[in-house]
């Protein structure tokens, strides 16, 4: 049903929790992987900067995952697009449209409603911009946290 399926990161560990689903999307023949990040900049009279400070990490840090995604068999291709911020969301839809994405994987956060709305979520804006499905997935500890008690921690002596 997914043949191309993209993995949009900004290398959080938000991010980090999707990829585990894209890789089980792409087992089989003929699946493809586009690992996609948005390097967004904020713009002023010196020229743009990157809203990450850590942007040169953060990439390094892709470029390693989809490396050993490449190492397990898959057919990973990894695009960083630049642009101006805020426009993540449309980076990665246009990425999307241009190689013709069954689906795109992102990880969320675990805001309210309302604080997606006043921090502005690329997840909320890919539901509406993408063109193919959108699959978020929660960050596991906030998804298993709001399920289940919370647990205390025993200590063992030795």
């Amino acid at each position: 049903m997914f043949k191309t399926i993209i993995w949009a990161t900004d290398g959080s560990e938000a991010a980090d929790c999707a990829l585990p689903f894209a890789k089980g999307l792409t087992k089989g023949q003929g699946h493809a992987l586009v690992v996609v990040h948005s390097k967004e900049l904020l713009r002023g009279r010196a020229g743009g900067h990157p809203i990450y400070v850590n942007e040169d990490e953060l990439q390094e840090k892709i470029r390693r995952q989809a490396e050993e995604i490449r190492e397990e068999g898959v057919d990973v291709t990894l695009k960083i697009e630049t642009g101006a911020a805020p426009g993540a969301a449309h980076m990665i839809a246009d990425v999307a449209r241009g190689v013709g994405a069954d689906v795109i994987l992102v990880g969320t956060r675990g805001h309210t409603a309302i604080g997606g709305l006043l921090l502005g979520s690329v997840t909320q804006r890919l539901l509406h911009i993408a063109p193919c499905p959108v699959l978020a997935v929660p960050v596991v500890e906030t998804a298993q946290a709001s399920h289940q008690p919370e647990r205390e921690k025993v200590e063992v002596a030795q």
